[in-house]
């Protein structure tokens, strides 16, 4: 009886030392910050949110997918009234705008949702090339679901074409691009074949 009572002791320390491995493994892996790398599509026109005064916003309503799975993406966001001159456009054709102000809204298949705040970023407009390409930095500031208690930051990568209004002030565009970055803890679900971020 003794015996058994010792080999019972002996199985149940090899049980919890496994069950406590395999939590601090799988808590490990969780925080782990995972890269992000979807791709999106969409339209782009002017909102009737105002962020800044005297400036109108721009609202790109965007769907992709990626290593997050399916997903929409909606934001808004405002720019500088004034052109900037960053080494990063350049040219007699290029006028470059600096976003200041904005949000976005992450949805995925399952409803859960990511929110984004704009940290940065523009549109340098190539009127030669018929079209803009728009950078916007965003922290992530939270969510719901499993992107529950997400962190990290991302960066939407647009090309913007005019397809409806005047040439000096068109209306309506379409919108191709990518979003890149790093989130962590970001839980599996549908369309997320990688595991945990």
């Amino acid at each position: 009886m003794k015996q058994k009572t010792t080999s019972t002791r002996v199985s149940m320390k090899y049980l919890a030392t496994a069950a406590l491995m395999l939590n601090f493994g799988v808590a490990g892996i969780y925080a782990q910050p995972g890269s992000v790398d979807m791709t999106v599509s969409g339209t782009a026109a002017n909102s009737v949110v105002q962020l800044t005064p005297g400036t109108p916003a721009s609202e790109y309503n965007l769907a992709g997918d990626g290593n997050l799975g399916p997903f929409t993406f909606r934001v808004v966001n405002s720019n500088a009234a004034t052109p900037d001159f960053p080494s990063t456009c350049t040219g007699a054709t290029k006028i470059h705008f600096a976003a200041v102000a904005g949000a976005g809204v992450l949805r995925s298949q399952d409803g859960s949702l990511l929110t984004v705040n704009l940290t940065g970023g523009g549109d340098c407009i190539d009127f030669a090339a018929g079209h803009a390409i728009c950078t916007r930095i965003f922290q992530i500031t939270g969510g719901t679901g499993r992107f529950k208690n997400v962190s990290g930051a991302v960066t939407l990568t647009m090309t913007v074409t005019p397809i409806l209004g005047p040439p000096d002030n068109p209306v309506f565009f379409t919108v191709t691009g990518e979003v890149k970055g790093t989130a962590s803890k970001v839980a599996d679900g549908p369309g997320h074949s990688n595991g945990p971020l």
